[in-house]
């Protein structure tokens, strides 16, 4: 059976490892171009790929190797779990997966080539971002932050139609709705995550009301505002998902004439990772058109890695490209004698952790010491300011991300109801923002990832709390005192090397943190870290 299963692999690679490598360049052309014939191309590629993980022989194939049992060789077998849950995902009726590729294209070429219009001028991400930082006008906020929001209007009808036709597909398969599906085969459980969310939700609500009061005591004397007035474009985000800057240090003032692109390189090469190559390869820079968010793509699993970033000289751009590399940096150290399917990432959550874990370090005051050469009187003085930057940014984050976990699950679970109450009846209960008045707008659907990558935001907040996991153990087995000396750590590269990237995809995630760690994953050490809970 082992043999048979060999001989699958084999005609299994030569067709999907080529068509996939195209699909990644096209993507990553599209993106970068914003053009409709470039989407087009990578639609039509991702159709083609999808209907070979669609190919009823080729599963019944598969499902025959899976109950046998037989397979007891562990890369064979973890390679079977993989592409059974890919193929098992893409059993359904191949005009409607046709349906939902397109439609799921259109509408990223219109997140994509969407500009803010406000008073007449087009604004990209970027600029609203910063009106919003810098603008103490409320009615300009309100004007911006409006107007930030009317993608939601394009793409509505078509976002509710994917939940629809998702959901379609996945009651094909016998899940009751697509939620329910993506976590199964993504090796999680949602009743897990439900009770995982609540822990936080929990553990994070007292310290994030006294904060939340904090930041509109702040607010208010920002905007001459009673706090029982603060409307959510006060908040210096579009969606409260990142904290308005409320303590005396300015992050934003040490990148301001500074490359962001070499700090970066500095960075992970002092860390052992080199990723000289990577940024060769990446697009980090506007362009008219231009997907404005952030990602990083593996091209071919054979070290074409490439990110995407819009580059400004500030806090948010240097930690999102930290970030970003961060995910390069996984993918690029997964041992490449590793077979095809196991030469990435062990879950999405894992990578987003090694992201998250190396983008949190723009606002460690030993990091901008030795990074950017302050001297060691200033990293003092902003030490406290600078970890109370931090811990605000993941209580903001941590509640953010219950909004988006709670809508998406319920949406999937109920596309009819009232979308736009549901958003804002959770807002004001895990953020603890004010509806403005007889609002009634599709806000929920101005969220690229509610449109575009479903079932996946709840990774973002699984990641943080790896973060902080794989942060203790670092600190407590390879750099004790707490203190990196960030000229030379290369210890803290080899680590992670050795402990998780070179695993690849060979271990189930709950496997790797494990062995990584010591431990299974738990929520104590983000409490730990941010709430200082023992």
């Amino acid at each position: 059976m082992e043999n048979e299963f060999r001989k699958f692999l084999s005609r299994y690679e030569s067709k999907v490892v080529s068509l996939s490598e195209k699909l990644s360049i096209a993507y990553f052309d599209a993106t970068i171009s914003g053009k409709k014939e470039d989407y087009a191309l990578a639609a039509d590629l991702q159709f083609q790929l999808s209907k070979i993980y669609s190919d009823k022989d080729d599963f019944a194939l598969l499902n025959s190797f899976k109950k046998s049992n037989d397979i007891q060789d562990p890369f064979l077998k973890r390679q079977l779990e993989l592409i059974y849950n890919d193929y098992a995902s893409n059993q359904f009726d191949e005009k409607l997966m046709e349906k939902i590729i397109n439609l799921s294209t259109r509408v990223e070429e219109k997140f994509s080539t969407f500009r803010v219009n406000l008073s007449g001028r087009e604004l990209t991400d970027n600029q609203i971002d910063e009106l919003l930082i810098q603008s103490t006008d409320s009615g300009e906020l309100e004007n911006a932050w409006t107007a930030s929001k009317e993608i939601g209007k394009v793409v509505v009808d078509d976002v509710i139609k994917l939940v629809e036709m998702r959901n379609e597909s996945a009651q094909m398969l016998g899940f009751p709705d697509y939620y329910e599906m993506s976590l199964t085969l993504s090796e999680q459980n949602t009743q897990d995550m439900e009770t995982l969310f609540d822990e936080l939700d929990n553990m994070t609500r007292g310290a994030y009301e006294i904060l939340k009061n904090e930041i509109d005591e702040y607010l208010s004397k920002r905007f001459a505002v009673p706090q029982n007035k603060l409307m959510p474009w006060h908040y210096q985000d579009r969606f409260f998902q990142q904290g308005p800057k409320i303590y005396k240090v300015d992050l934003d003032s040490y990148f301001k004439d500074r490359n962001i692109v070499e700090l970066t390189k500095s960075f992970y090469n002092n860390t052992g990772l080199d990723i000289d190559d990577l940024i060769k390869k990446s697009d980090l820079f506007e362009k008219e058109g231009k997907y404005q968010h952030a990602y990083c793509t593996n091209i071919n699993r054979q070290g074409d890695i490439r990110v995407v970033c819009n580059i400004k000289p500030n806090a948010r751009w240097m930690s999102t490209m930290l970030h970003e590399f961060g995910h390069a940096a996984y993918d690029k150290f997964a041992d490449q004698s590793l077979p095809w399917e196991l030469r990435t990432h062990a879950h999405i959550f894992t990578t987003e952790a090694i992201a998250m874990y190396f983008g949190r370090f723009t606002s460690n005051a030993q990091w901008l010491r030795s990074m950017l050469n302050i001297s060691s009187g200033e990293a003092d003085k902003i030490a406290v300011d600078c970890f109370n930057s931090f811990r605000l940014e993941q209580l903001v984050f941590s509640r953010w991300a219950q909004v988006l976990f709670r809508f998406e699950k319920s949406m999937y679970a109920n596309p009819g109801q009232d979308l736009n109450k549901l958003w804002w009846d959770l807002v004001e209960k895990y953020q603890m923002l004010t509806k403005p008045e007889g609002r009634n707008e599709p806000d929920w659907a101005s969220k690229i990832h509610v449109a575009l990558y479903p079932a996946y935001y709840h990774n973002y907040m699984l990641g943080e709390l790896l973060a902080s996991q794989i942060n203790y153990c670092l600190l407590k087995n390879i750099v004790p005192g707490g203190k990196y000396n960030f000229s030379d750590n290369r210890h803290v590269g080899t680590f992670l090397k050795n402990n998780i990237f070179k695993y690849g995809a060979s271990l189930k995630w709950n496997e790797l943190i494990k062995k990584a760690t010591g431990d299974n994953l738990s929520p104590k050490y983000y409490a730990m870290q941010i709430l200082g809970e023992k």
